[in-house]
């Protein structure tokens, strides 16, 4: 299983209209960057990632699974732009903020700290364990 973050305005589109389509997901559509893109077609079943809501909250709330790889986005005609499907796994009991996760010396190398601007990103293992800790989460 690998890791990945996954972010999302919360007034486009929260952790609770996720939440909100339980078993069925919804698919991660309307990504228009190639590097975020290919990060999703480099998901497989089972993989899991971290919901953050952008801009306002800065923070990641949850947690949910891969459970459709990549295919065509329906949002576009355009045959370059892919997505997968996830449906929430769990709320982070406390959301941890990318201030605290710029501040943790631990992470200074996290895709989020250093290039934070990718919507979707991977993750190591050690961030994983980190950021579930931080948020609450024993693993």
């Amino acid at each position: 299983m690998r890791f990945w973050l996954m972010k999302s305005e919360p007034d486009a589109f929260s952790w609770g209209d996720l939440v909100a389509r339980g078993d069925q997901g919804e698919e991660w559509d309307g990504v228009r960057n190639y590097q975020a893109r290919n990060n999703m077609r480099d998901m497989a079943l089972g993989d899991r990632a971290f919901f953050y809501h952008s801009q306002s909250d800065k923070a990641v709330v949850g947690i949910c699974e891969v459970i459709a790889v990549a295919h065509p986005d329906s949002t576009t005609e355009d045959p370059r732009w892919d997505c997968v499907d996830v449906k929430a796994v769990a709320p982070l009991p406390r959301p941890v903020t990318l201030a605290q996760c710029k501040d943790d010396p631990r992470l200074s190398e996290m895709a989020l700290v250093k290039t934070s601007r990718l919507s979707v990103q991977p993750v190591t293992a050690e961030e994983w364990a980190i950021i579930c800790k931080m948020g609450g989460i024993d693993l």
